[in-house]
């Protein structure tokens, strides 16, 4: 594949990559102490019309590809895990849902909270139904102009900080996959409220937390799609998966840039580290993995264009940047010693966000059948 950026892309990226370094870096580590949701940080996304970058001009996005949105998220996660994270809900997952998927009213009336710096969240995982997620037992059923949802959701990312959520939902007790749609729920809607946070090893900066739907009423065009949308549910998240693979490609960039930065001023024995034989064998493996990483991420964001990514693209991507995330966060830490086991130096904090990867959004093991699935059709 023929793949360069253009002029405008490369401003794009450019832009995104000061606004990280200069503002979103300084902000980094007390986003993880304080396990703060960073508004600060969100006003600057807002500013620079990073939020909604995917969502049609007609709603006051910027009507540009999945591939940009891959650029600005890249460049924010190397400063700033939790910010990135930010970055990709407001853009992919359930904005392209809302933007494919969605009624003209659903569209404008969510899509604008998008690029005034709403994080909408995705509500899919239960206690007994998170690599099954066929097997969730979460309820609607219609009653009037409404519906009647009952079921709880569990490690919800942005739960309570979110006012919008796409909640995967079982309709009239059908079972399996046929019977799953989503709803459109606010925030306030009568019979949701918000549940236990989750102490996390990362990411700190992001509610994973408990819905509680406890005779919700949901109006009836909050109705995104009914039973048996499960599969186009799916392939809108396609897109969240590409996402949180390149979260996972920045975070990598990030430690590994940190990594070159200080082997070149770390000396021992009268010399720079970077000297020496083995750290540069090591410093190359970083190399390989995280362009490795990017070819795959940039492959599936460019072949989606304005609609979701393939499924299997979007899946041998997150599968490979996720691990390859943890390898090199490690191997930056190592170079850095003792210090970088420190919380004074951000590389300690980059492999704990880095280890969410291959476990949140589908595991790579879920990940590795969806793509063995699709060799052996």
């Amino acid at each position: 594949m023929l793949f360069s950026l253009t002029p405008e892309q490369e401003a794009l990226q450019h832009r995104a990559r000061r606004i990280a370094d200069e503002e979103i870096r300084p902000r980094a580590a007390r986003v993880d102490q304080s396990e703060e949701f960073p508004l600060d940080n969100v006003e600057t996304l807002v500013r620079e019309r990073f939020m909604g970058l995917t969502i049609p001009q007609a709603y006051g996005g910027g009507g540009r590809a999945v591939i940009d949105a891959v650029l600005v998220i890249e460049q924010i996660a190397r400063a700033c895990g939790t910010t990135g994270r930010i970055v990709v809900e407001g853009n992919l997952g359930t904005v392209g849902a809302v933007t494919h998927l969605g009624s003209e009213t659903h569209k404008q009336r969510y899509l604008p909270w998008v690029c005034e710096g709403e994080k909408p969240a995705i509500a899919i995982t239960e206690k007994e139904a998170g690599s099954a997620a066929t097997d969730m037992r979460t309820r609607a059923v219609l009653d009037g102009d409404s519906y009647v949802l009952d079921g709880q959701k569990w490690w919800i990312t942005g739960a309570g900080t979110s006012r919008l959520y796409l909640v995967y939902t079982r309709f009239n007790g059908k079972p399996g996959a046929a019977g799953i749609g989503g709803l459109l729920v606010e925030k306030g809607m009568p019979g949701f409220r918000i549940g236990k946070r989750e102490p996390t090893m990362g990411l700190r900066g992001l509610n994973e937390a408990e819905l509680h739907f406890e005779s919700c009423r949901v109006p009836r065009e909050n109705l995104l799609i009914g039973e048996g949308g499960f599969k186009h549910l799916m392939a809108a998240y396609n897109g969240q998966r590409v996402g949180a693979a390149t979260v996972a490609l920045g975070l990598a960039q990030g430690a590994y840039e940190e990594a070159v930065r200080f082997s070149k001023e770390r000396t021992q024995g009268g010399q720079p580290i970077a000297s020496f034989q083995g750290l540069q064998w090591m410093m190359a493996d970083m190399t390989i993995q995280i362009e490795a990483a990017r070819w795959l991420i940039y492959r599936a964001a460019a072949n989606a264009s304005h609609k979701f990514p393939s499924r299997q693209e979007a899946a041998i991507a997150k599968t490979f940047a996720s691990e390859m995330a943890i390898q090199v966060t490690n191997q930056a830490l190592q170079i850095f010693g003792a210090r970088g086991y420190s919380r004074d130096f951000p590389l300690e904090r980059m492999v704990r966000d880095a280890r969410m990867f291959t476990i949140g959004g589908g595991t790579a093991q879920v990940l590795r059948n969806i793509i063995a699935a699709e060799v052996l059709e």
